[in-house]
């Protein structure tokens, strides 16, 4: 891929976040809009990216952001199934497993996914499975619209309250650590407050409680007297709070640096100028699918910058193979495969959430993935005969074993792979017998999904 304008060796920022627009330089291709739908999604199917050719990169994310199909009706039938499956963790990880697979709105469950590890509750501690299901209900709710809401929702969703041991939050006994999670991790980030502001911010808090699984403010619990907090003095409560931290404009940046690290690149640290063009606008009104509208349509995001500049998780590296192969797996067996690659939905590791980036990638990880994709396209075994890429290759037009083979890598990669290794991967593809060529393709699509360039985002 050649490199894209000279603005990126100075950056302008005005530059950067602008629409992009295909040119001969920077043209609109298979590779760009692999590139989107890895960011903005779990990948794409081949049909998804044939549309996505003829209908450019401004319209196709229109279909990203707000996609045709009845989201409600879909929303409603998972609903129902997640709330029945809500006497397990188990069940609710392959729930949400299948949700991302087959979503008509996959943008929708990458933004529930990120939100799961910006606020990181653990069920390991809350402990019930039907309160962990209502908690990520809400986060899917809230994941495209606007940030104040769904901060508020959360700082009182029972959920947290008891991941965060302020389920029984007395002035007499306050919560320092709820306060400190607010401001440090669901707000402004660390190093932007002090020991003082975190004690008062827990005075304000207090009276927050939760009594049969359901939030309750206990008013004669709560401390009445004036605090300060965040250089502001009144009689606070928990909401004043939340507001007080959303006015500080350093929620706005931790917020954007975090997004611009989800979906652009975590392999750079942006500065203050990048930052500062969506940081203020995102500030007024806190509007979550404006800011992801504004990056992904950008200049920067269409940028050698932004492309394969993320380490994928293991729930993006497998639902990558599954939903271009237009198949579903076991997901109760996929979820704990995923578990043990470190991503066990339900269960971040700690209040910061997943580490993500390079703590994805180990000797040991590596042949995890190797080992869970070639289970995936075995044909056999735990995940069965669900997956079958010469069936997909065929339905597309590539009868042959070699079409299949250049399909497969258009597929997973886009083409977008050095001449050398295409060339020794479709040799895999040359079957001595008619017979003999599907399992060739199945060894074929697992060499794919093993190269480097796949487990990159």
């Amino acid at each position: 891929m050649t490199d894209t304008v000279g603005a990126e060796k100075q950056l302008d920022p005005v530059w950067a976040w602008a629409p992009y627009e295909p040119d001969a330089r920077r043209p609109w291709d298979l590779r760009w809009a692999g590139h989107l739908y890895r960011r903005a999604g779990f990948g794409a199917t081949w049909e998804q990216l044939q549309q996505a050719l003829k209908k450019g990169p401004q319209r196709t994310i229109d279909t990203l952001l707000r996609p045709e199909a009845d989201l409600a009706a879909f929303n409603r039938t998972y609903e129902q199934y997640e709330e029945a499956a809500a006497g397990s963790i188990d069940s609710l990880r392959a729930w949400w497993l299948r949700r991302m697979i087959v979503t008509p709105h996959p943008l929708l469950e990458k933004m529930t996914l990120f939100w799961h590890g910006h606020f990181a509750l653990s069920s390991a501690k809350v402990g019930s499975p039907l309160l962990m299901q209502r908690h990520v209900q809400l986060l899917r709710r809230g994941a495209l619209g606007r940030f104040e809401p769904l901060l508020k929702a959360v700082a009182r969703d029972p959920a947290t309250l008891i991941w965060l041991d302020a389920n029984d939050n007395r002035k007499a006994r306050l919560d320092e650590q709820y306060a400190r999670a607010i401001l440090e991790t669901f707000t402004l980030g660390p190093d932007k407050f002090s020991p003082q502001d975190v004690r008062e911010a827990a005075r304000a808090l207090s009276g927050w409680s939760v009594f049969q699984n359901e939030f309750r403010f206990v008013e004669r619990e709560h401390d009445a007297g004036v605090k300060q907090v965040l250089g502001q003095q009144g009689n606070f409560g928990g909401d004043d709070l939340l507001g007080i931290a959303l006015e500080q404009p350093a929620t706005a940046r931790s917020l954007v640096r975090k997004l611009y690290r989800w979906l652009i690149s975590e392999t750079d640290v942006p500065d203050d100028g990048l930052i500062a063009p969506l940081a203020a606008p995102f500030a007024k009104d806190y509007d979550v699918l404006k800011l992801v509208e504004t990056m992904l349509r950008s200049n920067w995001f269409f940028s050698l910058s932004a492309y394969r500049r993320r380490i994928k998780s293991p729930v993006e590296f497998a639902v990558g193979i599954v939903r271009p192969l237009e198949e579903l797996v076991p997901t109760v067996h996929l979820g704990r495969d995923l578990a043990a690659l470190g991503q066990n939905l339900y269960q971040p590791p700690s209040i910061r959430g997943w580490p993500g980036g390079r703590m994805w990638i180990n000797k040991a990880t590596v042949l995890g993935r190797s080992n869970l994709a070639l289970a995936l396209l075995a044909g056999a075994g735990a995940y069965g005969d669900k997956i079958d890429p010469a069936a997909v290759a065929r339905r597309h037009g590539s009868a042959t074993p070699q079409a299949a083979g250049r399909f497969l890598l258009d597929l997973f990669l886009q083409g977008d792979v050095a001449a050398k290794v295409a060339e020794g991967l479709l040799q895999m593809a040359a079957a001595p017998a008619e017979s003999d060529a599907p399992r060739r393709l199945r060894q074929l699509a697992h060499g794919v999904v093993t190269l480097p360039e796949f487990q990159l985002a």
